[in-house]
């Protein structure tokens, strides 16, 4: 049941990781939309918004070839947990230095969070192959 549990976790959370990558990489300005970002079609501010989802696409893609090959799933758990880890722990201190964002971007900190804790309880339950 456990291995169940760690393969479905893996492929749920970067298929999401997956997602939110080729969502801003294809339409950048209509995904920071629904989070009320409004961002002009500048080049540079593209480019430093595209360039994070290189390391959410392969992050995702590690944690899904996890789930399929449970060889590789602590290295899937370890890489979902520092990408979405380090990713609400930075929306924090963003609300910290700068102010509170929206009410979606609040609720994704705290999404990020719970999602990095669980990966790491998981992690803790994998046989220590790492």
């Amino acid at each position: 049941m456990s291995r169940l549990i760690t393969r479905t976790t893996l492929a749920i959370c970067g298929v999401i990781l997956g997602l939110i990558g080729c969502a801003l990489i294809f339409s950048p300005q209509a995904f920071l939309q629904m989070s009320n970002i409004v961002v002009e079609k500048d080049p540079g501010l593209m480019s430093e918004l595209i360039a994070p989802t290189g390391i959410l696409l392969m992050s995702g893609a590690f944690m899904i070839l996890g789930a399929v090959q449970m060889r590789f799933a602590g290295l899937g758990l370890v890489c979902g947990a520092i990408v979405y880890g380090s990713y609400g722990t930075g929306r924090v201190v963003s609300a910290v230095i700068h102010g509170f964002p929206s009410q979606s971007l609040i609720t994704a900190a705290l999404f990020e969070l719970c999602i990095a804790a669980l990966l790491v309880a998981l992690l803790w339950r994998q046989p220590h192959e790492l």
